[in-house]
């Protein structure tokens, strides 16, 4: 068993057992970092950089960085939130985000995050990318317009044999998320919705039902998303 390594974030104390990952060690310490591609339970890919954190002064991504002994890690500092912030705009304007039409608006990572870091009008013009909305299976709607690219739906949903479901199409600003065809019998109604789960946008929602939580009443809508640490 691995033994406990001490560190700090922010200053703060902590304890968490070596090649334990930074953003993992965080939350086992009430510390919150956030994140919008990482997954417990899924191998880190660090797509998002929402996460990043300075380690003993370097640049590093939390989500895919273990913890070894001695690290100071500044988390909460002016100059990360607003890269995060800076992120998160980008996000936006390189998309189609309408969140008060939007049936994940309360549950949305993305705009939860945007209110955390005080998002308001960003800094960046807005692409407004002319994307469609993928209808042809028979479980699921994937919006291109609100998705993030951050490969949850990828490295989550597999089949018996571990292979993705989901994959990349096309490149750079054309890349969008596609349901293999030779997989595409293997998307189950579980593996559907975990996929719908699993998404921190609305790009991927279930056929066939839609606003089943009334607004006022989600998750973020009753408590802001880190409130927990």
């Amino acid at each position: 068993m691995a033994e406990l390594s001490s560190f700090t974030i922010d200053g703060l104390k902590c304890m968490a057992r070596e090649g334990t990952s930074i953003i993992d060690a965080a939350r086992q310490n009430d510390r919150y970092i956030p994140t919008l591609c990482n997954l417990e339970g899924v191998p880190p890919k660090g797509a998002c950089r929402v996460c990043s954190v300075r380690v003993n002064g370097k640049l590093m991504t939390a989500c895919t960085t273990k913890i070894s002994p001695g690290m100071d890690i500044e988390n909460d500092t002016p100059e990360l939130n607003d890269m995060r912030k800076a992120i998160i705009e980008m996000l936006f304007v390189e998309g189609n985000h309408f969140c008060p039409s939007c049936e994940k608006s309360g549950e949305c990572e993305l705009q939860a995050l945007a209110y955390r870091y005080q998002m308001t009008v960003p800094r960046y013009p807005y692409f407004f990318p002319k994307r469609p909305i993928d209808a042809s299976h028979p479980r699921i709607v994937k919006d291109h317009n609100r998705c993030i690219l951050c490969k949850r739906c990828v490295r989550a949903v597999k089949d018996e044999k571990g292979r993705s479901i989901f994959a990349f199409l096309d490149r750079g600003f054309e890349t969008r998320i596609y349901v293999d065809p030779d997989l595409a019998g293997q998307l189950t109604e579980e593996r559907a919705r975990k996929a719908v789960e699993v998404c921190p946008v609305g790009a991927i929602m279930p056929r066939g039902e839609g606003f089943k939580t009334p607004i006022g009443q989600r998750s973020y809508d009753r408590k802001p998303i880190g409130s927990g640490a």
